[in-house]
């Protein structure tokens, strides 16, 4: 049998043409990700895939898969809004991926005052809309109160709030130049930039995309997606692209 070896050069430029076009999606336009932690109930799940805008702020080499250094600032670079729900590379080493809430803008003083956030000395409102809910810290349930916060921009997006506010009083945080301050809205459940240590503030430089909507979601309590006979209990339908706010 003859060997016809444009069949496999054709095959194989297809794969690499293939393969540079989903880089190019994944890096310039939008890339997939999967919320791991309860950080950001109620409004994101352990289990919810979703995707980000990687051009909604311009471009750094953070856009890039391994960070490669061919920027050394922000191309084409858009300033966040204040309330964005943003991924982002912690500071600390550069590498791992975040997604939190933007609240504090470069300038901005932040703090927790008797359990409330307060920026640039106004405190934030918040309305409380439920005292029943539980939701997931690590592998543990917690009662907590939910409330609607209405940031200074008008933004308003659901927090919760242990009902012991185990963060009640912080110091007063000032965002340096060019960064940003992000809070997660599971409030006592979030490694965010309230843990100077391990988060801090985030350089512009470091954000990734604007989380944009869900696209699938399941509930890894009940097992794997392969699992047909269990989709009626694992697939979570109600949050299939569902807007982020």
């Amino acid at each position: 049998m003859k060997i016809n070896k444009n069949f496999f050069i054709e095959n194989f430029k297809t794969i690499f043409y293939a393969l540079i076009i989903a880089l190019l999606i994944r890096s310039i336009i939008i890339q997939p990700f999967y919320i791991p932690s309860s950080s950001m109930e109620p409004n994101l799940l352990i289990g919810d895939r979703l995707f980000v805008s990687k051009y909604s702020y311009g471009y750094s080499k953070h856009s890039f898969p391994f960070s490669p250094p061919i920027f050394k600032d922000r191309i084409l670079s858009k300033v966040p809004k204040r309330g964005d729900v943003i991924v982002f590379k912690t500071p600390t080493d550069n590498r791992t991926d975040y997604i939190k809430r933007l609240i504090g803008l470069p300038g901005d003083k932040i703090k927790f005052i008797d359990g409330d956030l307060h920026i640039n000395d106004n405190q934030v409102l918040k309305t409380r809309i439920s005292t029943v809910d539980t939701i997931f810290c690590g592998k543990n349930t917690i009662p907590v109160n939910t409330f609607e916060e209405k940031l200074p921009n008008g933004k308003k997006y659901n927090s919760v709030y242990r009902k012991t506010y185990t963060f009640q009083n912080s110091d007063e945080f000032i965002v340096p130049p060019k960064h940003y301050f992000f809070l997660g809205d599971n409030r006592d459940c979030s490694k965010d930039s309230r843990f100077l240590s391990s988060v801090g503030y985030v350089h512009e430089n470091n954000l990734i995309g604007k989380a944009q909507f869900i696209f699938f979601s399941s509930d890894y309590r009940f097992g794997s997606v392969f699992k047909f006979w269990r989709w009626s209990d694992n697939l979570r339908i109600n949050r299939f692209f569902k807007k982020i706010n």
